[in-house]
């Protein structure tokens, strides 16, 4: 009889509970496909007495992530405590050096950590696999290291947060402003402890770089990546931008320049028609472009129970099969450091601001942006209040480096109160 794959399963959250449920569930069919049984030998979590809804009595709990990543009877670690350092950092390293491999869900610690423990795991002939790590249950790493792995990728994008995506969508559905949708999020339980990892754009953030590691056989680079979230966002933006016909998205765009590599991830304005303009809800969509195969859309829920666990099981069979590929597609030491670049391809751009309602006002904004060598393509004034009035410019092709030079110069004019709020109109 074939040996058995036995887990040792780190954190019984939402996620660690789906896992041991698919396990309990479906271990004959899992056994048929990968040819030998799949087993939990021990689990640990900070609370024994919680009902999860499933029955662990028959495993061996542990006191520690570390502990359980020392058990001789544990061939693979399934990291799903959270975090980029402490006890998940701790247990993955040391499961890497007791000759076991790790499973993890851990976005956070393999974009600040990730070519570390590449190379600690390669040195040790072991393997990380974080297909759960980025967009739940979509299957996007192994996308870009097996079903793409013919292709020089030219651009990563897509919407990585289901939690943004909801709020914004949520407010153009309801007509509702960006702070009560956000406290109708949290009460729902969407929002992380931290808000700020999920509305600032964090979260996405960390698995835009692990796909643009993958994509473009780079080292891991988080702290390149620029960071916008969406907390500035008002429902006059979703409306101007409906007005329009468009929609905003938190999205994540990567791509190799002759500049270097550059990461962004920032609202955008998208078409309303397009598959990501589509998108409601908490749902993830994240689109890959390669020289042979054109553009793929992979689309599905970003989160939860079923579809994290669901990714978690699919590398867990790959280990269980044989199937062996190095963290980021390529071996660690083949990994380029890469050279950081600011987004310099012109784009048309979305800018709100108010004014001053006084004669010459608006003559003082124009002067400013054509200062900043920007054209403008329409410019909107929608009412007033009694001393003030909301402006909205959308402008012709031009970068970023443009627009803050103009906001800079807003600021002097002495009409513009405030910072204006600017957005990027993307090509998808």
């Amino acid at each position: 009889m074939p040996e058995p794959l036995r887990l040792g399963i780190a954190g019984l959250g939402t996620v660690g509970t789906g896992v041991v449920r698919i396990i309990q569930k479906h271990a004959a069919l899992l056994e048929a496909r990968c040819g030998r049984p799949i087993l939990i030998s021990a689990i640990c979590a900070r609370n024994r007495a919680k009902d999860r809804g499933v029955d662990l009595s028959s495993y061996v709990w542990e006191d520690s992530a570390t502990a359980l990543a020392r058990r001789d009877d544990v061939d693979v670690l399934v990291e799903l405590v959270g975090g980029d350092s402490g006890p998940a950092k701790a247990a993955t390293e040391t499961a890497l050096a007791s000759g076991k491999d790790v499973v993890t869900a851990n976005k956070a610690l393999l974009a600040h950590h990730g070519q570390a423990l590449a190379e600690q795991a390669e040195a040790a002939g072991r393997v990380i696999r974080f297909e759960a790590a980025v967009a739940g249950g979509i299957p996007v790493i192994k996308a870009l290291t097996e079903g793409l792995a013919g292709n020089q990728m030219h651009r990563v994008m897509g919407v990585m947060n289901g939690t943004c995506n909801y709020i914004l969508t949520r407010m153009e559905s309801a007509g509702l402003p960006y702070d009560e949708v956000f406290e109708e999020a949290r009460k729902l339980g969407y929002l992380e402890a931290d808000p700020n990892l999920d509305v600032g754009g964090i979260d996405a953030g960390h698995k835009l770089a692990l796909l643009a590691s993958i994509a473009f056989g780079t080292q891991v680079s988080f702290d390149a990546v620029e960071l916008e979230g969406i907390g500035r966002i008002a429902i006059e933006d979703i409306r101007h931008a409906a007005d329009m016909g468009y929609r905003i998205k938190l999205l994540g765009v990567a791509q190799m320049t002759g500049r270097g590599l550059e990461q962004r991830m920032s609202p955008c304005l998208v078409p309303a028609d397009s598959p990501l303009g589509q998108l409601q809800g908490g749902t993830n969509m994240v689109v890959l472009e390669g020289d042979s195969v054109g553009q793929i859309v992979l689309r599905g829920p970003g989160a939860g129970e079923g579809p994290t666990a669901s990714a978690v099981m699919s590398d867990v069979l790959d280990i269980a099969r044989g199937t062996r590929i190095s963290t980021f597609g390529l071996p660690a030491a083949q990994l380029a450091m890469p050279t950081p670049a600011k987004a310099a391809a012109p784009a048309p751009y979305y800018l709100r601001m108010t004014l001053l309602d006084k004669p010459g006002a608006l003559a003082k904004v124009a002067a400013a942006l054509g200062d900043a060598g920007i054209s403008i393509n329409r410019m909107r004034q929608y009412g007033h209040a009694d001393t003030t009035a909301p402006v909205l410019v959308v402008t012709h092709k031009t970068t970023r480096d443009a627009i803050d030079h103009a906001c800079r110069g807003f600021a002097t004019t002495g009409v513009v109160i405030g910072e204006p709020v600017a957005i990027r109109i993307e090509a998808v």
